[in-house]
């Protein structure tokens, strides 16, 4: 009898479906290899959990296994569709990601033009008007998409083809809409690229690191069921517009925990000028019991793939840069300290850093790209018949 199992042995040994198998991957429940292109178990390990029974969930933690055919988490990365997601940012665009997250087909090379309808543009550009100086990008984006889901007439056509045609004007209003944040002079001409619109949009005069936002956005289109995923997921579950869906993911990736993990980044490397205050910076936050941003991962326990790659570009894109020395004495002391390994939003915030955006752009960016996952989600949980609703366990007073 061979010692591995296949996924099919594997989930008719433990009576479960498949994502529920991949969840348990996730959580560090069982082991998953990879050979011939094929994701196999190891006998023992899936023979011991089905002697044992399922595994209960953690005290404080609630496991929500929604059957998906988007994302699959790994050991230390994600797969879109079944393809390395790392892989695919080498060369690809957040276009081609979404259009694969969207429909299971892409044809790189070819340059569709993601734009918003010019009624949504104009509003969500005139709802602006009023903010206050200092507004974060991501707030921005949040009145963006609220005020072009209200100027659009067609937003509660909710078939497949509709949702595409409407998350391309989603995604090109969200990066159109913003005024020029960055410190360089804008050029106005409209090119078809979402990352070099955005590039224009928030960075500074050096263009080195454009093609590093690309990768980094192809990388963050998507992560199964994170919080701002789920949120997304209920939303179009009882049918809320596009729009609807991509505001509830909106408000939640603003979260410290979440797509908002970067701007602790920036602060973090703003107050540092050089490697050897590394060590000071961290041990003040420590002493405070304040969280270090942009360390640990509630799934990749072992170090996120994401981030390392992400990290490998930006060494090589800017090698020598002055920058990169303070963030590797930040990895150092972090290890020093026995943190948890960096993870994807060190890397975005240092992007962000050593790009010279303005604070806040990572959450930005987190944003944007997200937005591609949570349309495909949306695609997806409006095909099902039934709506997402969560139970709690009621733990208070019974009143007479």
């Amino acid at each position: 009898m061979s010692e591995w199992m296949d996924v099919e042995q594997a989930c008719e040994r433990l009576g479960v479906k498949q994502a529920t198998l991949y969840a348990y991957v996730s959580r560090g429940v069982l082991t998953r290899r990879k050979t011939d292109g094929r994701s196999v178990f190891d006998r023992a390990e899936i023979e011991a959990l089905a002697r044992r029974g399922r595994p209960r969930r953690r005290a404080g933690t609630t496991d929500l296994v929604i059957e998906s055919a988007i994302t699959m988490l790994g050991e230390d990365r994600h797969y879109y569709r079944g393809r390395d997601a790392i892989e695919l940012a080498a060369t690809w665009r957040l276009e081609d990601a979404a259009a694969w997250l969207w429909t299971g087909e892409v044809a790189p090379g070819e340059r569709t033009l993601f734009a918003a309808r010019s009624e949504g543009l104009a509003a969500a550009r005139d709802a602006q008007r009023g903010l206050p100086t200092g507004v974060l990008p991501l707030e921005r984006l949040q009145v963006v998409v609220a005020a072009m889901g209200a100027a659009d007439p067609v937003r509660l056509n909710l078939e497949p083809a509709a949702v595409q045609q409407t998350g391309t004007a989603i995604l090109g209003g969200m990066v159109d809409a913003l005024p020029d944040l960055g410190a360089r002079r804008p050029r106005r001409s409209l090119v078809p690229d979402l990352h070099v619109r955005l590039w224009r949009k928030l960075a500074g005069a050096d263009d080195r690191l454009e093609d590093v936002l690309r990768f980094a956005m192809v990388l963050l289109a998507d992560h199964e069921l994170a919080s701002s995923t789920l949120a997304a997921r209920v939303a179009a579950s009882v049918r809320a517009d596009p729009y609807a869906v991509v505001t509830a993911g909106l408000g939640v990736v603003s979260g410290a925990l979440h797509g908002g993990a970067s701007l602790g980044v920036e602060a973090l490397l703003a107050e540092i000028a050089e490697p050897d205050r590394a060590a000071h910076a961290i041990g003040e936050r420590l002493r405070r019991g304040e969280r270090i941003s942009g360390f640990g991962h509630a799934v990749y326990k072992g170090g996120d793939a994401r981030g390392e790659a992400l990290l490998d570009r930006l060494r090589r894109t800017m090698p020598g840069n002055p920058r990169l020395a303070v963030a590797d004495a930040l990895l150092r002391e972090a290890a020093h300290r026995s943190l948890p390994p960096m993870n994807v939003d060190f890397a975005l915030g240092l992007l962000t850093h050593l790009a010279g955006m303005p604070r806040g752009a990572g959450e930005a960016i987190f944003g944007v790209a997200r937005t591609a996952g949570w349309l495909a989600h949306a695609i997806e949980e409006y095909t099902s018949p039934t709506r997402l609703r969560l139970r709690a366990s009621y733990t208070g007073p019974i009143v007479d």
